[in-house]
């Protein structure tokens, strides 16, 4: 006997319904035969066998008359005898007799089951009257109007794999072995009660058969595969059928009409289907008499299930039963084409930066159109063959999916290349889509030698005047932008803005990308001046061409704001940043790369100035975030440890730092390779990290890889070269090395003066750095006028109360107290030693240095008189 499992709730149900109402109709959501109505009516009957003291009449309504059945019934079980002069109207014997029965019927409570009804008006003169003793339970495929209705669903995944090991009860933990692949033949069977049964019992007759080879069967001979059929020797199970039998009972009874708009659906991926798919695809019918086959004759019969306002879904099983009756349909072809047509008009539409709201608008399609891609390629025209891939890719590649969209750029590219050869302008754009796609991953080496093809390919099909020509010169640009190689990217991103311009005019949204990333390219050779207007051209053509609210204006406000941070404009840059974040969370939700970017520049604008618990959180979302959507081996999510390294950093936090720090270089080692600018970036964030700690024979190495990679890879004249060389004089410093420092902080010093200009904090930084190295040395004049200049600067720029305003005037007052100053010096150590503990807290490295100067100092003052 097999279990009966996962209609425990409808058992309940229909118990409830049996007693609050006199007659009750089983009907399927989905409507096909093989849901298990009549096993549900036998396990109502034998688990309330007690309440019914009348008795139990189970009628079988395919079979004949009802009534017929009640008489004979009534004659065999009940002994009674129902006289034939009931009546003198020939045609009312027989409900005369059927009435005679039932007011004989046996005392107490009757469950009357009528099995199969498939038109009610013919049974229901022949039912006992409504306020009898009797209870009515009938099972249908079919919809009536007017009667309690319990609609029975697929089962749930659980209760059908408890279904699937109860057949197989005899070998246990034959299940478990293949679990995984049970659970996908579950998926396949679309939890359908009749098709598991049949397969379970399959499954427990060959007993030497894998789950895993039964679902490549099914998969390679769908409804025709054996185990779906009944066997004759199943005579213990309550279907009569075997799932193709079953559906094609439903099926006689449809028109050609109806017949024909189930071969459409069935076309469709298995997943809801939006009708306005459907009315698209049969432009030429009348949209009511669509309405009319699908409620009168599909819904009415089950055959279709609604899901929604608007939306219906054809069971899986019986998806492969409608494809299986389209061979012979002669509209079966025309059908295919006009689904291709429609899909791939939805794709081309779909945004290389779709928002949530068009996401949201475009996801119930995306089945549909993948189903394309896979089953229906061969329908779409050459001109258009690219689509069902890129529409799929776009969807999730606007996600930050990218492994769900690269192998529909692969796929692409497979396709396009197999049907049009080597040579054609849609192979160089898929090309072009692959490569941007590893590029987004992080996969430099992998994306180039596409991106150069594709540009090739472009020059010599459509000529060196071309808009997709400037496409692919932008986008290697923007490859050899990530890689560090800026000499190589800046020709390429002028030639690719000068053409664009040529062809386009001057207000187009690719000008404007254009000049956005000729500004990023400035920002990354530390070129702010040049930077700045290309920004604030381009955010004001995207704002003019695409609105306030669109992605690539948040993009826009984004970089602004970045370009801001890095002059030290903190009041100018974090309006943008939080714009931007706003913008980004409205348009693309919460989980996209892009919110992940936005949380990881407002954070580190926080850092800079010390507001360190608000930075915390953002970084530590940010780094959730793209190991999330990007996978743990990915650049952003190293530039996401790294932040939150030096922000631990910052705080003292070494334990928290250093694992973090030495994640970062490795995974950007990894990744980029040993030559590019963040792995130095990432040298010289390791060295200071060492040296803080007193480990300097680590720490030095590190600092001068990291300026002779920087050297190597920006030139002399890069921000991050004056970085490096100011870090690795303060360690010279640090060790009394006063000859090697000296001339290091002049040149970074004398850099940032001719990079970043004189209201700078990181010239402040210098200045105060090189202060210090002439008080070490006893050269205070020139370290008092460098302290006063670096001073002044870090109160303009960062405010009263910033830590490194605080160290300016610990050093000042340090300065004093060597020159013997000790009433000048001693205010300045309160004033640092208050903002130290208010920023960074009284356990931190910083204030207690501080609180030790002053009590040294103390020490000095002259005693008062008192």
């Amino acid at each position: 006997m097999v279990k009966f499992v996962g209609r425990e709730v409808e058992l309940q149900t229909l118990h409830q319904m049996l007693q609050e109402n006199n007659q009750v109709a089983i009907a399927a959501i989905a409507g096909m035969g093989g849901l298990g109505k009549t096993e549900l009516a036998l396990q109502y009957a034998k688990a309330h066998r007690e309440i019914y003291k009348g008795g139990i009449c189970w009628l079988l309504a395919k079979a004949g008359d009802v009534g017929i059945q009640v008489v004979q019934f009534a004659r065999t079980q009940l002994d009674l005898n129902p006289p034939e002069n009931l009546t003198e109207d020939p045609n009312q014997k027989l409900l005369a007799q059927v009435q005679y029965c039932f007011r004989l019927w046996r005392e107490g409570d009757v469950l009357l089951v009528l099995d199969d009804v498939s038109d009610y008006e013919q049974v229901k003169p022949y039912l006992p009257s409504p306020s009898s003793r009797f209870k009515v339970l009938m099972t249908t495929r079919q919809y009536f109007g007017g009667i309690a209705q319990l609609s029975l669903d697929v089962l749930q995944p659980e209760a059908a794999l408890e279904l699937l090991k109860s057949l197989l009860k005899d070998t246990p933990g034959r299940i478990e072995k293949e679990l995984a692949i049970a659970n996908q033949l579950c998926e396949w069977l679309g939890y359908l009660p009749l098709g598991l049964e049949l397969v379970g019992r399959y499954l427990a007759r060959k007993r030497d058969l894998s789950v895993t080879e039964m679902l490549r069967r099914l998969k390679e001979k769908r409804l025709d595969e054996r185990s779906l059929s009944k066997s004759k020797s199943e005579g213990n199970m309550t279907a009569q059928r075997g799932v193709l039998a079953a559906f094609e009972l439903s099926w006689q009874e449809l028109e050609d009409k109806d017949k024909q708009l189930g071969c459409l659906l069935s076309l469709f991926a298995a997943a809801p289907i939006p009708w306005k798919l459907v009315e698209q695809c049969l432009p030429e019918e009348n949209v009511e008499d669509l309405e009319e086959i699908r409620d009168d004759s599909l819904l009415n019969l089950h055959l279709l299930q609604r899901k929604g306002e608007g939306v219906y879904q054809l069971h899986p099983l019986l998806r492969e039963f409608f494809q299986y009756q389209c061979t012979g349909l002669e509209q079966v072809e025309e059908f295919k084409r006009s689904l291709c047509e429609v899909m791939v008009a939805i794709a081309k539409d779909i945004s290389e930066t779709p928002t949530l709201e068009q996401i949201t608008i475009v996801s119930p399609v995306i089945p549909h159109i993948a189903e394309v891609a896979k089953n229906l390629i061969q329908y779409v025209s050459d001109d258009d063959l690219i689509w069902a891939f890129v529409g799929n890719a776009l969807f999730y590649d606007g996600r930050g999916l990218y492994n769900q969209a690269f192998p529909w750029y692969k796929q692409c590219l497979e396709v396009t290349t197999k049907r049009l050869g080597e040579e054609h302008p849609l192979v160089a754009e898929s090309l072009n889509n692959l490569a941007l796609l590893y590029n987004s991953q992080g996969r430099y080496t992998e994306a180039e030698p596409l991106l150069i093809q594709a540009l090739a390919l472009r020059r010599k099909l459509l000529g060196e005047e071309h808009p997709d020509v400037a496409v692919s010169l932008n986008n290697l640009a923007g490859l050899y932008r990530y890689q560090g190689r800026y000499s190589e990217a800046k020709p390429l991103y002028i030639q690719a803005l000068e053409l664009w311009r040529k062809l386009l005019g001057e207000e187009h949204p690719s000008v404007a990308r254009s000049l956005n990333n000729l500004a990023a390219l400035y920002v990354s050779q530390g070129r702010y001046s040049e930077a700045e207007p290309l920004y604030i051209q381009a955010l004001a053509l995207r704002r003019k061409l695409l609105g306030e609210e669109h992605p690539s204006v948040a993009l826009n406000l984004n970089n602004l704001a970045r370009l801001y941070d890095c002059q030290n404009r903190y009041s100018e840059a974090e309006p943008l940043y939080i714009q931007a974040l706003e913008l980004y969370r409205k348009l693309l939700g919460e989980e996209h790369p892009s919110v992940a970017l936005s949380l990881n520049n407002l954070a580190r604008l926080y850092e800079s100035q010390s507001r360190y618990s608000e930075a915390e959180p953002l970084l530590i979302q940010a780094l959730a975030l793209r190991r999330q959507l990007l996978g743990a081996e990915h650049p952003d999510v190293a530039v996401s440890l790294n932040n939150l390294a030096l922000l631990y950093y910052s705080q003292d936090r070494y334990s928290e730092a250093e694992p973090l720090l030495i994640q970062a270089l490795a995974l950007w080692r990894k990744l980029l390779g040993e030559e590019h600018p963040d792995v130095a970036t990432s040298l010289n964030n390791l060295a200071l990290f060492y040296d803080s700690q007193g480990r300097y024979s680590e720490a030095e190495p590190l600092y001068i890889e990291a300026l002779a990679l920087s050297r190597q890879l920006l030139g002399e004249e890069h921000p991050d070269v004056a970085s490096s060389l100011n870090n690795l004089a303060a360690f010279y410093d640090s060790q009394g090395r006063y000859s090697e420092a000296e001339p290091l902080y002049i040149q970074a010093l004398a850099l940032r003066l001719q990079l970043l200009g004189e209201e700078h904090a990181f010239v402040a930084e210098s200045l105060n750095n090189l202060a210090v190295l002439y008080f070490s040395q006893g050269r205070y004049s020139e370290a008092e006028t460098l302290l006063i200049q670096a001073l002044a600067l870090r109160r303009k720029l960062l405010g009263e109360k910033h830590p490194d305003v605080a160290s300016s005037l610990n050093n000042m007052a340090k300065l004093y107290y060597l020159q013997g100053r000790y009433t000048e010096a001693e205010p300045l150590y309160l004033q640092a030693l208050e903002i130290f503990e208010q920023r960074l807290g009284v356990n931190h490295s910083r204030t207690v240095k501080c609180c030790e100067n002053l009590a040294i100092l103390r020490d000095r003052l002259p005693t008062n008189p008192e």
